[in-house]
């Protein structure tokens, strides 16, 4: 099927369209609907439950800035766990840092691990290292049944709907935080100020009631709704913001730079509103 044209329904009133070159994979997974199209505009392009998770174009600027602004601010990260994240996009920044010893991946839908390794090669690629332990399962379980095993941990889920709906919750960060070790740190999407303000509010709410230090920091990703992309970091100990000149190193990026890192906290009025 080719020249159509896909719309996600960000909203009931606004959408996102693009033009589909090729479908390439339909299916209804246990989980939810995936489907992988190429399209004009993005490339190949991956879709759950109607909703745009990645593209080749695109990719790059969600998969740097959840993996490296905690990466950068934990002195010496060797064990990470990623929730979600499917794609492997994340893994293969995680992967980037030499401190890094291990790498465990927990995605409820092993489809999209199958899928996006045939359809998204360069971005699932990694997924095969020896450091990179997959495992297809509940996160909100494998954090429920960890205590003090991670140094960071990167919840990259879709937004607060089907499967993902507990991933939003103060009982899972709480979760979180007893998974981590006592200077442990993680990063989850909160998605985006212009449609979900309430969102970022209550996971701002709920994260500071648990984390000492709780951040809200954004990226543009033109194709997630409204572009305008935020993630929470919890942090028990380091603060994102106070991470040492000496402690940045050269990393292969398109997005990411060590002065991006402090630059991303810097939030529009309204944005800060929605934090303080």
């Amino acid at each position: 099927m080719s020249g159509l044209w896909y719309t996600e329904k960000q909203t009931k009133n606004f959408g996102i369209t693009m033009k589909i070159k090729e479908t390439l994979h339909t299916e209804q997974t246990e989980f939810q609907k995936l489907e992988m199209a190429e399209t004009e505009e993005f490339g190949n392009m991956l879709f759950l439950d109607g909703m745009v998770m990645t593209s080749q174009k695109d990719e790059f600027v969600y998969h740097e800035m959840v993996a490296h602004v905690p990466l950068f601010t934990h002195p010496r990260p060797e064990n990470v766990l990623v929730v979600g994240g499917g794609d492997g996009g994340v893994i293969r920044e995680v992967l980037k840092h030499k401190s890094v010893k291990k790498a465990t991946l927990v995605e409820i839908d092993g489809k999209v691990i199958e899928y996006s390794k045939k359809y998204l090669p360069e971005i699932a690629g990694q997924l095969d290292d020896p450091r990179v332990e997959v495992k297809v399962g509940d996160g909100f379980m494998h954090i429920a049944e960890s205590e003090g095993e991670y140094d960071v941990i990167m919840v990259d889920s879709t937004e607060p709907v089907g499967p993902a709906v507990n991933l939003f919750t103060k009982g899972f960060y709480a979760g979180i935080s007893k998974a981590l070790k006592d200077d442990g740190i993680f990063v989850a999407q909160t998605d985006n100020p212009w449609f979900t303000p309430e969102l970022i509010k209550n996971v701002q709410k709920d994260v500071k009631e648990i984390f000492p230090i709780t951040r809200l920091y954004m990226a543009n990703i033109p194709t997630y709704p409204s572009g305008l992309w935020t993630f929470t970091i919890g942090s028990k100990k380091y603060d994102p913001l106070e991470v040492k000149e000496e402690r940045f190193h050269e990393l292969d990026t398109k997005y990411y730079t060590k002065d991006l890192h402090k630059a991303s906290f810097v939030l529009p009025k309204f944005v800060q509103d929605l934090v303080e």
